[in-house]
């Protein structure tokens, strides 16, 4: 499985930015997609995570009534929908797939919030 993250960018406080993670491959075996982040000095964090079916979605508290995960199988892409964005929301935002007893990651997509 493959992982390729695009729509990071630059965007003042409040604004918003839609990232997608397309996957390529053995995409019939994805389970579980999830969104994380890894700011500068900090560990990886878990940000949003999705069922296979999208049904049954997980928000990180900080990132609660904000953002939105989606997945849209028949294009083999999940997104995520970042709305009122803080300073503190800025990192490296890479998509996960879990694929039976393995993970999988994309290289990342830079998203940064001026204040």
């Amino acid at each position: 499985v493959q992982l390729v993250e695009s729509g990071g960018g630059l965007v003042q406080a409040g604004g918003s930015l839609r990232l997608s993670c397309a996957a390529s491959g053995n995409t019939f075996s994805i389970n579980v997609m999830g969104w994380y982040r890894q700011a500068p000095g900090k560990q990886r964090e878990q940000v949003a995570l999705i069922s296979s079916g999208g049904g049954s979605t997980n928000y990180a508290d900080s990132v609660k009534g904000r953002f939105t995960i989606s997945r849209d199988n028949a294009k083999n892409t999940m997104y995520l929908q970042m709305n009122s964005l803080k300073p503190e929301d800025t990192a490296v935002y890479y998509c996960n797939a879990g694929v039976t007893s393995m993970d999988y990651w994309g290289k990342g997509t830079l998203v940064t919030v001026s204040s």
